[in-house]
């Protein structure tokens, strides 16, 4: 058997027709930019995201450096932020002039620690970013109580999190702004690159817009200088497509996810191999299943390949310890949590269409591996 650790055609195949007739009517209209589908669909991710307002953008990346921009963030100021993600969460602070200042990570979510927070605040921070990493929230609460203690706006990097919930409320909905990514791989995927910013607070909004097209008021006046960062109709016509089959896919997700640990648990492998830790007061979309192995992560991979099993690791280096950012003078050990999570956990097949049979095989195929 081969299981792949994606597979988006077993996505697009009922698809198909549907998707189609919603390219065939974008380019029959010939309206390709900020139309119509970019509408529908600003208006159903906002709902869904229980915000006020929901602005499309040309990529996930674009969207966190949008959001920054719009909050006036520039050099000589800091954004607080996970060491624990993908590069875009860093290095949109950095295009912005900024510094970001990283703060180590929950070792069962692997989001960003709370508890850690604080000590991080300067009088230079303009800002907290939260990453919702694989699929589950981060811990609101606090970080939402110590931002507004030092009158610091949050903004969640909600990039993997579209659905995803903390205490009843929504992945974007928490901070000032969410920024997510539709990129191909994502629970709610596009044809391409696109992304989007939702919140409920108007100006903001309005200041969005604004920037997303090179921040004019008219297409010949312009007040700031922004960003060509529009989504494209076609991408927001093939997403307005996906966007009532995505919590029938999340669900789906929940449940193979809730097999696979039950699975794990009863193989009786001979390693230490742990199951991901789901917080009981959100709604964990896994965006992937990653496991942890203490001691045999490296090895485990290369059998599983043999058994022609797919998986990834995210993320083998750090944000700290990447080269570009050796000027931050972050050495290792500065993150302990994060520097043992690059090391230990690995992602395992996840998509919608994922069969029980499939997991059997994986679960069976990581229990044939002898250390």
């Amino acid at each position: 058997m081969q299981v792949p650790l994606l597979n988006l055609k077993a996505q697009y195949a009922p698809l198909r027709d549907e998707m189609r007739d919603a390219i065939l009517e974008v380019m029959d209209s010939q309206l390709f930019v900020l139309g119509n589908q970019v509408k529908a669909l600003e208006s159903s991710v906002a709902q869904y995201s229980q915000a006020k307002y929901a602005v499309g953008c040309a990529s996930g990346s674009d969207a966190l450096l949008l959001a920054l921009m719009a909050l006036d963030v520039k050099s000589d100021d800091e954004v607080i932020t996970t060491p624990f993600s993908f590069f875009a969460t860093a290095s949109a602070i950095t295009r912005t002039g900024a510094s970001p200042v990283f703060v180590d990570i929950d070792p069962d979510t692997y989001n960003l620690d709370a508890s850690q927070l604080e000590d991080a605040i300067t009088s230079r921070t303009k800002a907290i970013l939260p990453v919702h990493i694989y699929g589950q929230c981060a811990e609101m609460d606090p970080i939402l109580d110590i931002a507004m203690r030092h009158d610091l706006p949050v903004i969640e990097d909600a990039a993997q999190a579209i659905g995803a919930e903390d205490q009843g409320r929504r992945a974007g909905s928490m901070g000032l702004a969410g920024c997510f990514s539709f990129y191909p791989t994502k629970n709610l995927g596009g044809a391409g690159d696109g992304g989007i910013l939702t919140t409920s607070d108007e100006r903001f909004a309005e200041r969005l817009r604004r920037l997303r097209t090179h921040g004019g008021l008219t297409e010949y006046e312009h007040i700031e200088i922004g960003l060509n960062s529009r989504l494209d109709e076609l991408q927001a016509a093939v997403l307005n497509v996906k966007m009532k089959y995505l919590d029938g896919w999340s669900n789906r997700r929940a449940s193979l996810s809730a097999n696979y640990t039950q699975l794990l648990t009863n193989a009786k492998i001979s390693f230490e191999v742990v199951p991901p830790v789901v917080r009981e007061e959100g709604r964990h979309i896994f965006h992937q299943y990653v496991i942890r192995v203490p001691n045999h992560r490296d090895s485990l991979m290369l059998h599983l390949k043999e058994c022609r099993v797919g998986t990834k690791v995210y993320y083998p280096i750090p944000l700290h310890r990447q080269p570009c950012f050796q000027y931050l003078g972050k050495k290792e050990g500065a993150f302990p949590e994060t520097e043992l999570a690059a090391r230990e956990t690995l992602a395992l097949p996840m998509f919608p269409e994922l069969t029980e049979e499939q997991q059997v095989y994986v679960v069976d195929s990581i229990k044939s591996f002898k250390p």
